[in-house]
């Protein structure tokens, strides 16, 4: 993770440094880091001080939950620096870093997109990404009329910012749209709470209601 954040890529908040070493290392201290010893994709030479992005996304793959792994892969995706099409063809050496490979895509903006996205497909509910509705993209939309706004780890640094969701909110709500916005730490980490909310909101049929 912290190779990620180096390169650029979301990342999940972690609080060690992380150490890749060859799979033939001798036991070697790990307190306050995080050691990966493995086999990855392509081969770095004994001296080398960084590890190439495939291997950082193998090492992520198999270091961290898979929902944040993705998050990750999918930023790679979103900074340009890999493509899908790259991705599935390479020789993992990991059932998981295969499994990512298969369905990363390049919809989601930012991290937290990718981890509702995958809450979301935990529970059975799809969320169609990047909707546009009258020349405005929405992260997501639930059903035909629930909208979903996902704001970022530093969203709302201004009042404008504060002003132009207000617009948007009430834009959608008179196309008849309900929009239900949630922010990093409730996606991240209230996740009981987004996922009640979420449910009651189908329950009420917020999602399948009639456009006015």
């Amino acid at each position: 993770m912290s190779a990620a954040a180096a390169l650029g890529l979301w990342v999940h908040e972690h609080d060690l440094l992380h150490v890749a070493v060859p799979s033939t290392a001798s036991r070697l201290p790990s307190h306050g880091m995080r050691l990966h010893s493995s086999t990855p994709p392509i081969a770095v030479a004994r001296t080398a001080v960084e590890e190439p992005l495939i291997n950082v996304l193998f090492h992520v793959a198999r270091c961290v939950p898979r929902l944040h792994a993705l998050a990750v892969w999918e930023s790679a995706l979103r900074a340009g620096v890999a493509s899908a099409e790259e991705l599935v063809h390479v020789r993992w050496r990991s059932t998981r870093a295969a499994e990512l490979a298969g369905v990363v895509t390049h919809l989601s903006h930012s991290g937290v997109e990718t981890v509702f996205r995958e809450l979301m497909s935990s529970i059975g509910v799809i969320v169609r990404q990047q909707v546009w509705i009258d020349g405005h993209p929405l992260d997501g939309v639930i059903g035909e009329l629930l909208a979903i706004q996902l704001d970022g780890f530093a969203h709302h640094s201004s009042a404008s910012d504060r002003r132009r969701d207000l617009r948007a909110d009430a834009r959608l709500a008179l196309r008849g749209y309900t929009t239900l916005r949630f922010d990093y730490q409730q996606v991240l980490f209230d996740q009981p709470y987004v996922i009640s909310t979420v449910m009651t909101a189908m329950a009420q049929g917020l999602h399948v209601g009639r456009r006015r």
